[in-house]
């Protein structure tokens, strides 16, 4: 009996419920459940397939050759947009799957900021504890919205303040005596990171949440826009076409795993900071003011105090 590949991989993934697998995880549950189909397509490839690792390997290339055939036929057969490709199936549309995302029951309801802060919250310390990993070396720190005051009317701060800031210490291992010079010569001691997080990035809310991130990250040297979940086709590719016109970077969270995030995009370096921006944001959230005493205190000392960052 010849093996349906497409019919079997749709069949497992709605058994699923949702929950993402990569290619060569369908291959392998392929191999377990129809041993019989797939010795007969090993024997039918005659030398070709010589192993069992090589038929898996033929399995995985196939599904990834098939899956743009397959969504044509079956639109609720989606991807994740990063690397390895993951695969799920959904009922649910690009606007409904962020609505569900964020927990909003009708996603053509309005969504109110408490709403669209339940899930993203616990994504808060996750990227902190990744952007404090040796590969970035980040502190950062939170900007909550609702201590903003609000001047502007309801949705007014909706594009200005950022969820997280951050410090790159550039001196970060040198010698007391090379950051001092560095200080009275006027050289950058410091980077400033902007975020804009999302639990969710797909066709649906891309442009708006990559602009969002444009708006509320202009006054930084480096902006990003963070997400759990990129998923379904041509998302990435939306997005990077809009960080090449505008320079910001994008995130992918790893949620269970903070070290195993990645920068999908990198953010284009913006040569100074805007203090016009930074002025409306401290005038609009002390905690943004606070961010800046921070900035100010690592000048004057020349070190970041860890405490002050937990």
């Amino acid at each position: 009996m010849a093996l349906n590949l497409r019919l079997r991989i749709i069949e497992r993934l709605q058994t699923l419920h949702g929950e993402p697998q990569t290619a060569r995880e369908l291959a392998e549950w392929l191999f377990a459940s129809f041993p019989q189909e797939c010795a007969a397509k090993k024997a039918a490839s005659g030398a070709r397939l010589q192993s069992d690792a090589d038929l898996l390997q033929q399995l995985v290339a196939e599904i990834g050759s098939q899956r743009p055939h397959w969504q044509a036929k079956h639109p609720q057969l989606k991807t994740h947009e990063s690397r390895p490709r993951r695969y799920y199936w959904t009922e649910l549309d690009a606007a409904a799957e962020v609505a569900a995302a964020e927990g909003v029951a009708d996603p053509q309801a309005e969504c109110t900021p408490v709403n669209e802060a339940v899930g993203e919250h616990a994504l808060y310390p996750v990227l902190a504890d990744y952007l404090r990993s040796e590969e970035l070396g980040v502190w950062a720190m939170r900007i909550n919205e609702r201590r903003s005051s609000n001047r502007q009317g309801s949705g007014g701060n909706e594009w200005l303040h950022p969820d997280l800031v951050g410090l790159e210490d550039l001196t970060a291992g040198w010698l007391p005596a090379v950051r001092e010079c560095a200080g009275l010569l006027g050289e950058p001691r410091a980077r400033l990171w902007s975020f804009e997080v999302k639990l969710l990035l797909n066709r649906s809310n891309a442009r708006k949440s990559f602009f969002q991130a444009v708006s509320n990250s202009s006054w930084a040297h480096l902006g990003y826009l963070v997400a759990e979940r990129v998923e379904g086709d041509g998302a990435l590719k939306e997005l990077r076409m809009l960080s090449a016109a505008h320079g910001i970077g994008l995130i992918q969270l790893d949620r269970l795993n903070p070290s195993e995030s990645q920068v999908l995009i990198p953010a284009r370096e913006r040569p100074n900071i805007d203090w016009e921006m930074c002025h409306r944001l401290a005038a609009e959230n002390p905690d943004f003011m606070e961010f800046l005493g921070r900035v100010r205190r690592f000048h004057q000392t020349g070190e970041v105090l860890p405490s002050e960052w937990r």
